[in-house]
């Protein structure tokens, strides 16, 4: 006998069965990891139209597969036990990130790290970005002779910040394409570069000001330091672990590389 669909006054479970197709249950559970699994810009719709499109998903998949063959052929069965394996370890992976973060750890980073670092190095520079180096070298003639930067930039510049009279803002190190970074670094506060190339056009850049980035506080790094920790440890365990495994590669020995490719194997 087949039992009843719980009521949704009962306490919820995982494998509280909502729906059954046939002799097919689909379980709380298997709606919870279904939206789980979808993509970010899904994971924000109200919960009723999330639930309503899960459902009908889950059915679809159920009646669809109830109507073919039900055998498992090779492709399922590598995919299933890859799929099962890929579960496993990001379980033991979720375990070790979590244990190698304490208040203790990341206090500790940040003080080595971050506590007494010299602050870093900011630019608030401005450009006017052009096709060719003969229009750059132009323009800087133009400065040279006392025209205006910024009248300049709204006239000339094919930049998005070309009608903000090229203004760039405040920005660090690491920030700009190398080629414009060495520039900037290489000028006095005020001055004017010659003509830059970079992967974008040629540029004609200006230094408005310079300052020291101020020490971060904790709260500010804390997420750094939590995702580095748990690379480490992460890292580390894998290292460790396949260090200790009993690997046998000789079935690898000859075998030709493009048989990654061989999805007729599958078939």
């Amino acid at each position: 006998m087949i039992a009843p669909i719980a009521r949704a006054e009962d306490t919820p479970s995982a494998d509280q069965v909502v729906l059954r197709v046939g002799q097919t249950e689909i379980t709380l559970g298997h709606i919870i990891q279904t939206r789980e699994a979808l993509p970010p810009q899904y994971q924000s719709y109200p919960d009723n139209v999330l639930l309503e499109g899960i459902v009908d998903q889950l059915l679809r998949q159920t009646v669809l597969a109830a109507s073919g063959d039900q055998a498992e052929d090779t492709r399922i069965r590598v995919t299933l036990e890859n799929e099962r394996r890929a579960l496993f370890a990001d379980r033991v992976i979720a375990v070790i990130a979590a244990e190698a973060i304490t208040d203790e750890k990341v206090q500790a980073v940040y003080d080595r790290d971050f506590a007494n670092a010299p602050g870093a190095p900011e630019f608030d520079a401005s450009h006017i970005l052009v096709d060719t180096e003969a229009e750059a070298q132009a323009l800087v003639d133009q400065l040279n002779a006392g025209a205006d930067f910024a009248d300049l930039a709204k006239a000339h510049s094919t930049g998005p910040s070309g009608p903000s009279g090229g203004a760039l803002g405040w920005f660090g190190e690491g920030q700009m394409v190398p080629e414009f970074e060495t520039a900037v670094k290489a000028l006095e506060k005020g001055g004017v570069s010659a003509p830059v190339k970079t992967q974008f056009g040629w540029h004609v850049v200006r230094l408005n000001d310079t300052r020291t980035a101020p020490t971060p506080t904790l709260d500010e790094v804390r997420a750094q330091i939590e995702n580095d920790l748990q690379s480490q440890a992460v890292n580390a365990a894998m290292d460790a672990m396949v260090e200790a495994a009993d690997v046998d590669r000789s079935g690898l020995d000859g075998l030709d590389p493009a048989l990654i490719r061989a999805s007729d194997l599958l078939k």
